[in-house]
């Protein structure tokens, strides 16, 4: 049950509308500064979880406090193909895995990584990330796709922590992952409060609900 009280401070300059806009609006440097407190509520187990809220609300700043840098998924990638940018393991293993979180196309796996396209290279990130660790934490999940292969992408996720057995925490500002994803766990920053579903049969409708909210729905939720 990890807590946060997190003060990100920024530096204000001393030029002449900046201190002009400071006098006119009575601001003073300490405003600049952000303060993020909470907690992160766990079911006893859980495979998948998942930090949403809005820009500028602290999901990537709570995670590296609560994870630790190293933690969240960051990959370099050298290699003229992608399948020989995959950790060491046998190649079934690998295809496997593109299999599992929906990258398919046999030709992509032999083009380097800078050449495909944006939802291929989020499946690249999900499978390698998949492949070298079992507590994963992905920043910006499903940020830079299209809501279809967003939804695509959860819906393979799910299945593959589930059979794998491993810990996912995605980061995103988009509630609409939250039907697709189907996670154990949501920390929403906007409102710095952690909720999750008691009974799987309920999770759907729950975080249904959840996501509306954000559009201005009913929300039907258990607030930790």
């Amino acid at each position: 049950m990890p807590s946060f009280d997190i003060v990100k401070k920024t530096k204000v300059s001393s030029t002449f509308r900046v201190e002009k806009i400071k006098a006119d609006f009575d601001v003073q440097n300490d405003h600049a500064n952000e303060r993020f407190v909470g907690t992160i509520e766990y079911p006893e187990k859980w495979n998948i979880g998942v930090i949403v809220g809005a820009s500028g609300t602290g999901k990537s700043t709570i995670a590296k406090e609560v994870y630790g840098s190293d933690a969240i998924t960051q990959h370099e990638y050298t290699h003229a193909s992608v399948i020989d940018d995959m950790p060491d393991v046998d190649i079934s293993t690998i295809t496997k895995m593109f299999y599992a979180v929906g990258f398919g196309s046999v030709p992509s796996w032999l083009k380097p990584y800078n050449v495909l396209s944006t939802g291929e290279k989020m499946r690249v990130d999900l499978a390698r990330s998949m492949l070298e660790k079992d507590f994963i934490v992905f920043d910006e999940f499903t940020s830079v796709v299209d809501r279809n292969v967003a939804r695509t992408a959860c819906i393979a996720i799910n299945k593959a922590v589930h059979r794998l057995n491993k810990q996912f925490v995605a980061i995103s500002c988009h509630y609409d992952i939250l039907e697709w994803l189907q996670p154990d766990w949501v920390f929403d920053t906007n409102e710095m409060r952690c909720f999750f579903t008691t009974s799987r049969d309920h999770k759907k409708s729950s975080l249904s609900n959840r996501a509306g909210a954000a559009s201005g729905k009913s929300l039907e939720s258990i607030i930790i």
